[in-house]
């Protein structure tokens, strides 16, 4: 703690104990499976549009869905939403980790992190970061996520508020890890604890934790119309339907089947949004989504103003450098491989 005390980042939702639950829970969140430093921006952002619990409860899904873009993992956007309807439902914050658990997109670990950091709870929240220093500094040949080493990890964090009651000293355990412990290779001489650590006695830290298991990758192929006007804006159509990225606002987009000519896709999709123009290949674009490698071929036109009925619903032109609607990072992908390009009626060009 005293290492913490006077190295600690300054991040912003790092306010004195007892903290605001709302602030705790929309790190949190944002904090899942995102670098600190993509975060923070994001926060601040998030926070000045929806300042309190109340005001993001009222809001649409898709404002909610547009303030996360460029974070990824959109799910988080939408359980957020979720959990703040139905707190302010409720009337009031559910003050303990169990009672937590009960609301939409809390988990373990978020339950905990607001009860602790928020309320005063005793149940430790215990994240990679933690698991991670707890392997490491008792050598647990464990592998990440799994059920042993986070029973180690909330003993051993427990263990640690026993002899200091307070959750500073589980934001230190974690600030060791995300900072000093880290996955590969950890800076050991600068840690605040290495003379009790085990792993670093037995001459190889990095070895602790054992890898997590990994999830077998699925390959995808899909197709894209990137329909380009001559101010610049693109045809973009809401995701309403499908396993990834519903909600979001996109070029049309269509999943190809084994043995389908993406040309032919791509005239299907033209014929759906109102466009009679030759359509150009252009480069395949690589995006992953989790456990997911999609190659996105594009097929790009340019049009009129007036040549596209974007009165449909679901249907708005956008600027692609600053889209006012919720999107992907695959927008800013696509828009590198189409924007802009005159390119001429081609063949696939899918290799």
């Amino acid at each position: 703690m005293r290492w913490f005390r006077t190295g600690r980042r300054d991040l912003p939702w790092r306010t004195p104990f007892p903290r605001d639950p709302y602030a705790v829970l929309v790190s949190e969140v944002m904090l899942q499976q995102t670098q600190v430093d993509r975060v923070i921006e994001a926060y601040l952002s998030f926070m000045e549009r929806f300042p309190s619990l109340e005001a993001l409860a009222a809001a649409s899904v898709e404002d909610v869905l547009h303030a996360f873009s460029g974070l990824g993992y959109y799910r988080r956007a939408r359980l957020l939403h979720e959990s703040a309807r139905a707190i302010v439902a409720l009337g009031s914050w559910p003050k303990d980790a169990g009672e937590l658990a009960r609301l939409p997109g809390f988990g373990p670990y978020t339950s905990a992190a607001v009860a602790a950091f928020s309320f005063g709870g005793s149940d430790p929240p215990v994240d990679g970061n933690v698991a991670r220093v707890t392997a490491r500094l008792r050598a647990l040949p464990l592998p990440m996520g799994s059920v042993a080493l986070l029973r180690a990890g909330r003993e051993f964090a427990a263990s640690l508020y026993a002899e200091s009651p307070t959750p500073e000293v589980w934001e230190a355990l974690m600030e060791l890890g995300a900072t000093v412990c880290a996955p590969a290779s950890p800076r050991c001489r600068a840690c605040p604890v290495r003379a009790s650590c085990a792993a670093f006695a037995a001459g190889d830290p990095a070895a602790f934790p054992l890898p997590r298991p990994q999830r077998s990758r699925e390959a995808h192929r899909w197709v894209a119309l990137w329909v380009e006007r001559d101010d610049g804006r693109v045809l973009l159509r809401r995701v309403d339907d499908g396993p990834l990225l519903v909600g979001l606002w996109l070029p049309p987009l269509a999943a190809l089947s084994d043995g389908i000519d993406p040309s032919v896709a791509a005239e299907i999709l033209a014929r759906e949004a109102g466009v009679d123009v030759p359509l150009s290949a252009t480069d395949v674009v690589r995006h992953s989504i989790t456990h997911r490698d999609i190659r996105v071929v594009p097929f790009a036109a340019t049009v009129g103003a007036n040549r596209v009925a974007e009165a449909q619903p679901g249907w708005s032109w956008q600027d692609p450098g600053a889209p006012t609607l919720p999107t992907s990072s695959l927008l800013a992908k696509l828009a590198r491989a189409c924007g802009g390009r005159q390119a001429q009626p081609t063949k696939n060009r899918e290799a």
